[in-house]
């Protein structure tokens, strides 16, 4: 889902960039309100974790990349904000180091992937394993069916925000000569390219991945979990 520099036009990289600000600087004062000092340890590695797994990207059509996130499991641990920060600083040092997915592009990617998938995936979790307003126990089978539900939902938005932000490259630009000047892919080729993969295969591993450390941590860290 990384959207490389020169697909997306100013229009679109600079709307997303002037969004996003303001999402960091009120996850920033969340952080500071809801963040136990013993969970900072936690939030740099949350920001690793996020760093690695997105590594393993697998090229799909229209210029992006499908992978995990860990963005809705990072949310479990640490809260939804400062899990929007956690994969936001994965992604600034991906971008900037390695160059995976674009600069003018990084407002873009956070939109999609560490804020919309984080919150979404986040929610969708509350909506299944939370009842009658109590916090679920980690060790019901309701917690983990939120997680895998909330895990798949919100990669499959981020995927969705990704295919219409390119696919409409070529509605908003296009040359003298009638050809787009970013991204070539129409609405009709990005979304099916996008999102069968993300619905067939990326958003099931999501899950799986998110399941299978909730597990592991159940077992044995399981004062990691919040109640």
């Amino acid at each position: 889902m990384h959207i490389p520099d020169g697909y997306l036009g100013p229009i679109t990289y600079g709307s997303l960039w002037a969004a996003m600000t303001p999402i960091w600087l009120y996850a920033s004062q969340q952080i500071k309100k809801t963040l136990r000092v013993t969970q900072v340890p936690l939030l740099a590695l949350s920001a690793a974790f996020s760093f690695v797994i997105m590594m393993f990207n697998i090229p799909i059509p229209g210029g992006t990349t499908g992978h995990a996130t860990g963005a809705t499991l990072i949310a479990l641990l640490i809260g939804p904000w400062p899990a929007v920060i956690a994969v936001s600083i994965a992604l600034a040092i991906q971008a900037l180091v390695f160059g995976d997915g674009g600069i003018t592009a990084l407002g873009a990617n956070c939109f999609n992937i560490a804020f919309a998938e984080t919150l979404v995936g986040y929610g969708v979790f509350r909506l299944i394993a939370r009842k009658n307003g109590e916090e679920t126990d980690p060790h019901r089978k309701r917690y983990l069916i939120g997680a895998a539900a909330g895990s798949y939902a919100g990669i499959n938005l981020a995927a969705f925000f990704t295919a219409i932000e390119l696919g409409i490259q070529p509605l908003l630009h296009v040359g003298d000569s009638g050809r787009p000047l970013y991204s070539p892919f129409p609405l009709q080729l990005t979304i099916p390219a996008i999102m069968i993969e993300h619905l067939v295969l990326f958003g099931v591993v999501e899950a799986a991945v998110t399941v299978m450390i909730l597990l592991y941590l159940r077992k044995w860290h399981a004062d990691l979990l919040r109640r």
